[in-house]
């Protein structure tokens, strides 16, 4: 969806949330546990050992 509006992706998730509504929350949730920081953590280190495997 990114590639196909160039909204940026938390432009895409206002657009789909509500304040005070179950996707937010569910979003708040994945914040408190860090869900980001892992998901870009294991990319990182897919993206590293895709480099040295060649």
């Amino acid at each position: 969806m990114i590639q196909e509006t160039g909204k940026h992706p938390g432009e895409l998730k206002d657009m789909v949330t509500s304040p005070g509504g179950t996707t937010i929350a569910g979003i708040a949730a994945l914040e408190d546990g860090a869900f980001r920081s892992t998901v870009i953590k294991a990319v990182e280190a897919a993206w590293k050992r895709s480099a040295e495997l060649g």
